[in-house]
């Protein structure tokens, strides 16, 4: 369970992330996420689009999206973000999201839209071979993100310290990265919890 004063600071940031830099597409989705955290759920699901706006290969963002919309009783609206998320994520071979939408859509009593798979499509990616970070964060990646994911936040991560400027000799620019990718990967927080509980 994440405590208000942990969601709170998270929000102030992203949303100081969100002001300084409103191109920044990982600002926008973390400060969704956050949002989303805290049960706001008309306020993620805008920086969710904001997020979608700017990097319309989000699925992630998509998945979330849409399920702020159905929290908020926006039916079409998150019918639109699903079925945009769930034929790329599809034709991408994003299994983790792919899942999460169809789960998404059949609660609501949403058709899942059909797609036309190219051959790589509904195949699990390449699992890691090792553990990429110590500890349980490391050990929940091994176990949940495939190579194309983990590509895709190295990706990602490259662009939050390119446009940040974080410097890793700094603790708080270190945080600022961890947030970020625990966001992107949708690492949950209890994994974080027990991950700090066995540091400190």
């Amino acid at each position: 369970m994440v405590r208000m004063t942990d969601l709170d600071d998270r929000i102030a940031r992203f949303e100081n992330m969100s002001v300084a830099d409103p191109s920044n597409d990982m600002a926008h989705f973390s400060l969704g996420s956050a949002y989303f955290d805290a049960e706001r759920f008309e306020e993620a699901a805008n920086s969710f689009n904001r997020c979608i706006a700017l990097n319309p290969d989000m699925t992630r963002a998509m998945e979330l999206g849409g399920s702020s919309f159905l929290k908020i009783g926006k039916v079409e609206e998150a019918k639109t973000l699903l079925e945009q998320g769930y034929v790329q994520a599809v034709n991408r071979g994003e299994r983790r999201v792919q899942d999460g939408i169809t789960i998404l859509m059949q609660d609501a009593g949403l058709e899942l839209p059909e797609v036309e798979q190219n051959e790589s499509a509904g195949k699990s990616g390449k699992p890691l071979t090792d553990a990429p970070l110590p500890g349980e964060i490391g050990k929940w990646i091994l176990e949940n993100v495939d190579e194309e994911q983990w590509n895709a936040w190295i990706g990602q991560g490259t662009k939050v310290i390119n446009e940040l400027r974080l410097d890793f000799s700094r603790e708080e620019d270190q945080k600022t990265y961890e947030d970020y990718m625990i966001e992107f990967l949708g690492i949950p927080q209890d994994v974080i919890a027990k991950d700090k509980e066995l540091v400190d």
